[in-house]
């Protein structure tokens, strides 16, 4: 069982809440549920709605897209963290490489927490225009 301190400190190595603070983030922890996966248990699959976003504790996850691997999330590592803000179907699918223990957030709670907390939205939105503006850099850099 995880405290709601020690999943703070989880979420605050996500990218997507690094311009959250400590105390918004406790509303986030407040809303996660924790998840035991056993070798080879499908997280998701390609294609699937995306409904959740899920952050190991401990263990690996295979994310792959066609077969193929795109990466191995370990340790304090998020999957699937773009099905909190959009509708689209999953582009990957994630499957335990061996017992893990993760957080999950559910979209529909993440949406409502939202909707009574705009500090929160805002230490997001910091985080994804500083992602656009790195993109758009490393596009006009010839």
């Amino acid at each position: 069982m995880l405290s709601t301190v020690e999943r703070v400190i989880f979420l605050q190595g996500i990218d997507i809440f690094s311009k959250v603070s400590s105390e918004d983030l406790v509303h986030i922890a407040a809303i996660t549920e924790l998840h035991e996966a056993e070798t080879g248990h499908q997280l998701y699959r390609e294609g699937d709605l995306a409904d959740c976003m899920y952050v190991v504790i401990d263990g690996a996850i295979r994310v792959e897209r066609g077969g193929e691997e795109v990466m191995v999330a370990k340790n304090g590592d998020a999957v699937g963290a773009w099905a909190l803000f959009d509708d689209e179907r999953r582009v990957v699918s994630a499957t335990a490489m061996e017992e893990s223990e993760l957080l999950r957030i559910d979209k529909e709670d993440f949406i409502d927490l939202l909707s009574d907390h705009v500090q929160i939205t805002q230490g997001i939105m910091k985080t994804i225009v500083k992602r656009l503006r790195s993109l758009m850099d490393a596009i006009q850099r010839p």
